[in-house]
């Protein structure tokens, strides 16, 4: 794309300069040239020392000048004749074609186009034209990941989530504002959910032990398209989500696996206030002192059953009996029933769901 941008600019230069004009790049072939017969030239002469050097230099009877990005030197501008004016052609054209250069790096970008993919500022159907111009492979398998920085440190959690993963053809890592970064990483087709929670948990460990940067990821479904990469990462948004509410102490959140906490997240505050109206209908939840609600949630870990939770909580089969008699009693609901349990079960959840998210009248 750069060879149709140069020449474009050499082509119009043509008749302002009289002398030939090309640029050359950093494998010295003639990518551009005020003589189209010249392109494809290789010029044997000009080595990768020659070509990092920041002054003019004069080679062939050619005067040539370097330019590029990042300081590095990519290509070189090269006029005809070892004059004053040459020189002085030269330097403006490096001038004039790095800041092309830029402009169409920033404009066109992959990191760029992915961001605004992702983040639906793109139009539908420019998406594939964007990509085929970018010579981006649509047909491989990615999935987005979005980072939440939840404590501030001196260190750039993008930089390093950068040096994480170098391969700027496959993975782009996306400032998305002060806290969050995306990652849109290329993965083997049907890759299991649980790698990915490996790889999640790569970058929080790297994050906290190395840097002492805490943050929390949220993990959406692999998808083949770079059009569906916006979905991939609104499951990742709702993941995290969805994971504060419900499991506040977990790192790392995978739309995959979210479960019934999915569902309850996407209801109505007024619809599920009803239905915690209805299981409490007998008794406020709010009865329920701390002691009690910590012995539900050993008995639900504990799959219902009564002899191993009291082991784990070191109380007396009886003891155990006893309280979950008194929750029946408050309830209504029997815990070792299984449906009992499951409806007592979902009503915490909505519980925690309504204390993040009140209903508004």
């Amino acid at each position: 794309m750069s060879n149709r941008l140069f020449q474009g600019v050499v082509h119009q230069m043509r008749d302002a300069i009289d002398r030939t004009i090309g640029v050359i790049d950093e494998t010295s072939v003639v990518i551009a040239c005020s003589e189209l017969g010249r392109i494809g030239e290789v010029n044997d002469s000009i080595t990768s020392e020659t070509l990092s050097s920041s002054a003019p230099f004069v080679i062939n009877g050619h005067t040539f000048k370097s330019f590029g990005s990042n300081s590095r030197s990519e290509y070189a501008v090269f006029v005809q004749g070892s004059d004053d004016v040459a020189q002085k052609y030269a330097q403006l054209l490096a001038v004039s074609l790095s800041s092309i250069k830029q402009y169409y790096d920033e404009k066109y970008d992959r990191g760029n186009f992915i961001k605004n993919v992702i983040l639906d500022n793109i139009l539908p159907g420019d998406i594939y034209l964007k990509a085929r111009e970018l010579r981006f492979n649509s047909e491989v398998t990615r999935v987005c990941m979005l980072i939440k920085i939840t404590t501030k440190t001196d260190v750039s959690a993008y930089d390093v989530i950068q040096n994480l993963f170098p391969d700027k053809s496959k993975d782009f890592v996306i400032n998305i504002n002060e806290t969050d970064i995306a990652l849109v990483k290329e993965v083997k087709a049907g890759i299991d959910s649980k790698d990915l929670e490996k790889l999640a948990s790569s970058i929080v460990d790297t994050l906290s032990s190395e840097f002492y940067t805490h943050c929390i990821v949220g993990i959406g479904t692999a998808v083949v398209g770079v059009k569906e990469l916006a979905h991939s990462f609104k499951e990742a948004q709702v993941a995290l989500e969805v994971g504060k509410v419900f499991d506040t102490e977990k790192t790392i959140a995978s739309y995959d696996n979210l479960g019934i906490a999915r569902l309850v997240y996407q209801l109505p505050t007024t619809l599920c206030q009803m239905f915690l109206n209805e299981v409490f209908k007998r008794g406020s939840i709010e009865s329920l002192d701390q002691e009690t609600l910590f012995t539900i949630q050993k008995f639900f870990e504990n799959n219902l059953n009564v002899s191993e939770t009291s082991r784990k909580l070191f109380v007396h089969r009886n003891t155990l009996v006893y309280r979950l008699e008194k929750i029946k009693k408050l309830t209504g609901l029997d815990l070792r029933e299984f449906e009992d349990a499951i409806v007592f079960k979902v009503a915490l959840m909505v519980k925690k769901y309504l204390t993040a998210n009140p209903v508004k009248y």
